[in-house]
């Protein structure tokens, strides 16, 4: 295969790529419109903090993934995962009905159930993305893959989150979403159809149902896995320093820089598609060998690009009233500002794609969903961890822009433990 990007013409990789794609869209389509219906119409109508019913929120989203993860590992090594992907999607259409009418009766208590089912069947959805991808990818297309898959899912959470927040205050905005997370869903649906069969790994495998048991067993069963278990560790380390920055946008633009919504949005734009360009750019460096060499030079582009960032705005000028973007890229420092949000999130590609293809080729096919699903429950951990660590440095008086430079320096800290993972890689 000459380019990466020839894998979105195959059968083998295309329906699931749409597939996973509608459903981290579908997610935060529906996310994003329940948290600005939140902000600005239903927390007065049920006399709610909305501060504290959003926080409340991402947590029970979250939330399904610490619970169902440990199960949707077992299901996915034990069944036959074409067809598990196609009954989790046809369930998604049916929640998505139910979000519709919700969306349609104004019902809050109903739509933040259902966000809580849509946690549910994303957490089970995972372990069958990640595990079936080498069986359906040769070695040497899987940086290829997992590069593409992690560039769509941003601009998928991206295209997701822009939608959700500006056709639900459209008058007519809840009718665009409620046909919208339908039509997504049946999307979804259709693609997964034309998903290849991908054998089950284990078929005779009894299901232990008990989640904190069968968690327990498998984060055991990766630990001596050095390569695998740092590559989990790594990843979800980058999923705390995203979780950081992109849940402090909009505070960062406000506060420090002087800027609206809009400016917030912008920088949710760049660091999206600077992880779509550092993913797919680790496949062209690495010419589709699965290695960790870049994984300590992504590490250090991270910490770079926040040492920028701290520096860069430093020098744009605060006005009386939040500037637009127009009036904040005309400011001395802005492009600097944007470039290291860019520099950023496309070091983290570089960072974290190839520790996806490394955990998923070290592991043994017999186990590789439950690793996936060990991957979910750290991933989940660290945006939890994320979350606590803000609300304490806040708690301190810490400003944004210091927790971003603490986060970097942190950042490089980790560095010397990711070059003995490329290290330990190269001696296997």
């Amino acid at each position: 295969m000459k380019t990466q990007f020839e894998l979105l013409t195959v059968r083998r990789f295309l329906p699931l790529f749409l597939t996973q794609f509608f459903g981290a869209f579908n997610d935060n389509l529906f996310k994003n419109a329940l948290v600005i219906l939140i902000t600005f119409r239903l927390a007065d109508e049920y006399g709610l903090n909305a501060q504290l019913l959003i926080t409340s929120i991402a947590g029970l989203f979250i939330l399904p993934f610490f619970l169902f993860s440990s199960t949707a590992g077992q299901l996915a090594d034990k069944y036959e995962k074409s067809f598990l992907i196609r009954i989790i999607k046809f369930i998604e259409i049916v929640l998505m009905v139910l979000t519709a009418a919700a969306f349609t009766f104004l019902n809050l208590w109903g739509l933040i159930i259902l966000l809580f089912f849509m946690g549910a069947q994303s957490a089970f959805f995972g372990p069958l993305k990640f595990s079936i991808l080498p069986q359906h990818l040769n070695e040497n297309e899987l940086v290829a893959g997992n590069g593409l898959v992690s560039a769509g899912t941003y601009i998928a959470i991206l295209s997701g989150t822009l939608c959700g927040g500006l056709f639900i205050l459209h008058p007519a905005g809840r009718t665009f979403i409620s046909a919208g997370v339908v039509g997504v869903a049946i999307l979804g649906f259709i693609s997964s159809l034309l998903i290849p069969k991908a054998e089950p790994s284990v078929p005779r495998m009894n299901i232990d149902w008990n989640p904190f048991r069968s968690t327990m067993d498998i984060i055991s069963y990766v630990r001596p896995n050095v390569i695998v278990f740092r590559s989990i560790l790594g990843i979800s380390w980058f999923w705390f320093l995203g979780s950081v920055f992109l849940s402090q946008f909009p505070t960062f633009s406000k506060d420090i820089l002087g800027g609206n919504e809009e400016v917030s949005t912008l920088f949710l734009v760049v660091f999206s598609v600077g992880v779509g360009l550092g993913s797919t750019l680790c496949n062209r460096l690495l010419k589709g060998k699965i290695s960790a060499r870049l994984v300590p030079f992504g590490c250090i582009g991270m910490t770079a690009a926040t040492l920028l960032l701290y520096f860069f705005s430093l020098t744009v000028p605060k006005t009386g009233e939040l500037a637009g973007v127009m009036e904040f890229i005309s400011e001395p420092g802005s492009w600097g500002v944007i470039f290291s949000f860019l520099m950023l999130a496309a070091s983290g590609g570089i960072f974290s794609v190839p520790m996806y293809a490394l955990m998923q080729s070290r592991s043994s096919d017999e186990h590789r969903a439950r690793v996936v699903a060990c991957l979910n429950i750290t991933d989940s951990f660290g945006m939890v961890l994320s979350a606590v660590f803000v609300a304490l440095m806040l708690m301190f008086k810490i400003s944004i822009i210091n927790i971003f430079l603490i986060i970097g320096i942190v950042n490089l800290l980790i560095t010397p433990l990711l070059s003995r993972l490329a290290r330990d890689e190269d001696g296997h």
